[in-house]
């Protein structure tokens, strides 16, 4: 398996030229505002930045996921990756940057801020292994329709297996998906919740338990547990965590 360096995960599908120093003087805001964003959500904050080809702003919180501090994180920039990521998925984050970047400019440039890309894959720290959920969305572009900074989240996934790459327009009922056997994108219909089954999530995540929610609803519990398989076989997942944590991701709720 060929060793992974900083530079390929810059192609020519995400190359950004001519971003001056003027332009940089409105950046400061928006590390203000990811700041602040920091803050208020669990979620590890995150900018890169495509010109200078390294992360512009690193939230505190990164740093307990990883163990190195933020402002070490920050000058890492995408050698993070190589320090921290299994090498097999390594590869399988090259992959993805590559087919999302060119999907990414198969859209006209006005509508691009609107998509996040999301996606799964494991983290190392010392001895600990952990899978976390990665998404990705445009933040500022430049003249042309390139992609110059990004915002980036982190939180722990509730998958048990890496990849489960998905682009997302907002307020948009479809999504596309890339397949790591087939190489290709498809384009698909999000799944649509009933009332009962957005009640189920929405109390499961307030800690109701399965008779909670039968009184809450005021039905069965045979009839929650028969609500709760349906939601389960239609989501394909396998347990409420990674039920809400699709929910979430697709903005089912």
């Amino acid at each position: 398996m060929t060793a992974t360096n900083k530079g390929d995960f810059f192609i020519e599908a995400n190359s950004v030229y001519n971003v001056t120093d003027k332009e940089y003087e409105n950046v400061e805001l928006l590390i203000n505002t990811a700041k602040a964003f920091a803050r208020n959500t669990y979620q590890c904050v995150y900018i890169i930045d495509y010109f200078r080809k390294d992360f512009l702003y690193v939230s505190e919180n990164l740093a307990l996921l990883c163990g190195e501090p933020a402002e070490k994180i920050k000058e890492f920039g995408y050698d993070l990756y190589i320090k921290h990521v299994p090498e097999k998925e390594q590869q399988m984050l090259l992959e993805i940057n590559k087919a999302g970047f060119h999907l990414a400019n198969t859209i006209p440039p006005e509508e691009r801020v609107q998509y996040t890309i999301s996606y799964d894959f494991h983290f190392i720290n010392g001895k600990k292994k952990r899978l976390i959920n990665h998404n990705l969305t445009p933040l500022l572009m430049t003249r042309d329709g390139r992609i110059w900074l990004a915002l980036c989240t982190v939180s722990l996934s509730a998958r048990n297996t890496p990849g489960h790459i998905v682009m997302k327009k907002a307020d948009e009922s479809w999504f596309y998906e890339y397949s790591l056997e087939t190489h290709k994108w498809t384009k698909k219909e999000a799944e649509v919740l009933t009332e009962v089954e957005r009640d189920i999530l929405r109390l499961s995540s307030q800690g109701y338990t399965m008779n909670d929610i039968a009184d809450q609803l005021c039905k069965s519990i045979d009839t929650i547990k028969t609500y709760k398989k349906r939601l389960f076989a239609k989501l394909e997942v396998k347990s409420i965590t990674e039920a809400l944590s699709y929910a979430t991701n697709y903005k089912l709720l």
